[in-house]
């Protein structure tokens, strides 16, 4: 029998900040069977002395390695868990005091082999931080497929709050080397393997995402070539929702569309936000999502689709994580 219920595994680079703010919403947890693994990979700017702050507070393991990406980094702290559950946390995300209380409360109701939880923007968040949230997560944008009930696809876990069995991980190899797009990778073959997977609605985290528009891009730049990467693996995988915002980038001259598109996302997140202004940086945010994406999206099935190229694409390598 495991020792622990839930090992949170997280990887870490150069944030020791957000990795305060986590470690301190994980002390918060109502469910207390849980211990923390966190794996700087080859970060310059380390967060050991923020971990030796909660070292009473918290069943902590803090490990450093050299760099090799968040899948591989995620790989090793899951070596070195000893919960029957491992959850996948990104270290920008914090956690609200039923976190782990829900997870729990969704096993006892039904299996589950893997699981996830959506995402939400804390009310602390910038401005930017809730439209950039808003853009991941709107129906305008994504067609709803990051958690939310109305969703264009099902639901695929992602790194960014993720839950699998010790057993399925090991038994499936847990992430693959692909450096972006390696967590929907892991949740494409949790179905293929015929494990069960399901949402946990109640099981969200707040999760802070980019700091601005700029390295929004490269994040989602990198998300559609990823896209691409994925479909040469598994063809099946590629859906008519990953498609739209190629479509959408090579239409967005068509102004009255996008205008009719501009104003619906605008008053949607105004309403949602009550804010006009995060309204307002919504529209830029969802428009840098959908070219973002659509952009990397066509470069990628120009250069491995129509060229042939088979190596695996990458772009922005040196700003990944950041």
């Amino acid at each position: 029998m495991a020792a622990t219920k839930y090992s949170i595994i997280v990887p870490v680079y150069n944030r020791p900040d957000e990795v305060k703010e986590l470690l301190e919403s994980l002390c918060t947890q109502t469910f207390r069977d849980f211990e923390v693994i966190l794996v700087e990979d080859g970060s310059t700017v380390p967060c050991a002395d923020v971990v030796r702050q909660f070292t009473d507070r918290l069943s902590i393991n803090y490990f450093t390695k050299a760099n090799s990406g968040p899948g591989q980094t995620r790989n090793y702290g899951a070596e070195r868990a000893g919960g029957e559950y491992l959850i996948i946390l990104d270290s920008d995300v914090m956690v609200p005091p039923g976190y782990l209380q829900a997870v729990e409360d969704e096993l006892l109701r039904e299996k589950a082999d893997a699981f996830g939880g959506p995402d939400r923007a804390h009310k602390d968040f910038t401005p930017i931080q809730k439209a950039i949230n808003y853009a991941m997560t709107s129906f305008f944008t994504t067609g709803g497929i990051r958690g939310g009930k109305v969703k264009m696809d099902k639901f695929y876990p992602r790194s960014f709050n993720l839950g699998i069995s010790a057993k399925a991980y090991k038994a499936l190899g847990g992430f693959s080397k692909m450096r972006f797009g390696e967590d929907i990778d892991l949740s494409i073959r949790i179905f293929k393997a015929g494990y069960k997977c399901r949402l946990f609605p109640e099981a969200w985290v707040w999760h802070k995402r980019r700091t601005n528009l700029k390295k929004f891009f490269k994040q989602v730049h990198n998300s559609g070539i990823a896209r691409i990467n994925l479909y040469k693996k598994y063809p099946e995988s590629l859906k008519l929702v990953h498609m739209l915002p190629a479509v959408f980038t090579l239409f967005c001259w068509l102004l009255p569309l996008t205008l009719l598109w501009a104003f619906a996302v605008f008053a949607d997140s105004s309403i949602k936000n009550k804010s006009p202004k995060i309204g307002l940086l919504s529209v830029a945010a969802s428009f840098v999502q959908l070219t973002g994406y659509g952009s990397g999206f066509l470069r990628a099935w120009w250069l491995r689709c129509v060229l042939g190229r088979d190596e695996e694409l990458q772009a922005f390598k040196q700003t990944f994580y950041k």
